[in-house]
């Protein structure tokens, strides 16, 4: 068995779940937890990379961090992601979060156009109009700009394009991420002290104990994701990634009782109807390649 599906659907859906956590850990300050989130990592990490027998990330990295200059940009559009993530969670906006998710993939293919100059099928510009439209009604029916969703996704989207363009695989391009967040982690608590604005010191050990998860939350999906990642089609993780913001959604309607709207149905399913269409465009493509490459002339 192809041990990569069961290691991207594992990720998927410890992300699709993971609003359950946040909110435990969500009567701590946003910027609080960000700055524990980064600082906890650090162990995981270690760890990681002991187990890999593995430190030669921080000698390549100082050899030429010129080369590597791009893990200076990564860190701040992850940072905001996060940030915005778990604001969200810890007040009463999952839905709104797991439309980011949803909309994510088609960001990352008008990136493609933008920057690497990616030429797009009938059915990708169909579903990125589409998208477009239902974005906008949205803003316009709803009275409320999506910054949520539009925040999420398009940190993400950046953040992907860069580390799609990054030298490093996903271990040791965490691991400088990290490192570079270390030291504004710091002197954000610091800040908070100083301004009497934190509220670490006032935590009981259980909240401790749920806020030293975090590192353990935000390393393990991502390796585990990526040994997935490497070993099952493209096509197919496209349709799996959307197992995360479905459970997010099912979780802010039915368990958290956000309000859904009329509006919000509508703007939603217009997105849907743009995903449907981009998903069964990318499979009906990569099946096709497939079916000619099969072919006896083209082996």
């Amino acid at each position: 068995m192809n041990k990569g599906y069961p290691a991207a659907f594992g990720a998927y859906l410890f992300w699709g779940l993971a609003p359950v956590y946040w909110k435990i850990i969500a009567s701590i300050p946003a910027l609080e937890i960000l700055a524990m989130r980064v600082l906890w990592s650090v162990p995981f990490l270690l760890l990681v990379l002991s187990i890999r027998r593995d430190f030669s990330v921080a000698r390549i990295f100082l050899r030429d961090p010129w080369k590597y200059r791009a893990y200076f940009i990564s860190p701040v559009l992850l940072a905001a992601n996060w940030l915005v993530w778990i604001w969200a969670v810890s007040n009463g906006y999952v839905v709104d979060a797991s439309l980011g998710y949803f909309i994510n993939p088609l960001l990352n293919v008008a990136l493609g156009v933008i920057f690497l100059h990616e030429h797009l099928r009938g059915g990708q510009w169909t579903a990125l109009v589409l998208a477009s439209l239902g974005v906008l009604y949205l803003a316009f029916s709803y009275g409320e700009f999506p910054w949520i969703a539009l925040s999420l996704a398009g940190a993400f989207a950046l953040y992907g394009y860069i580390r799609k363009t990054a030298p490093l695989g996903p271990v040791n391009g965490l691991t400088i991420e990290i490192s570079v967040m270390v030291i504004p982690a710091c002197l954000l608590l610091v800040l908070l002290a100083h301004q009497d604005a934190l509220l670490l010191p006032d935590l009981d050990v259980k909240m401790h104990a749920w806020l030293s998860l975090t590192g353990l939350i935000t390393v393990a999906p991502l390796i585990v994701f990526a040994y997935g990642a490497r070993r099952i089609p493209y096509s197919t993780l496209g349709f799996i990634q959307y197992i995360a913001p479905t459970l997010q959604f099912i979780l802010g309607i039915f368990v958290y009782h956000e309000v859904f709207s009329r509006h919000k149905f509508i703007g939603f399913s217009i997105i849907w109807l743009a995903l449907i269409i981009y998903s069964s465009d990318n499979f009906m493509f990569y099946r096709r390649r497939k079916a000619l490459r099969s072919e006896p002339g083209n082996r």
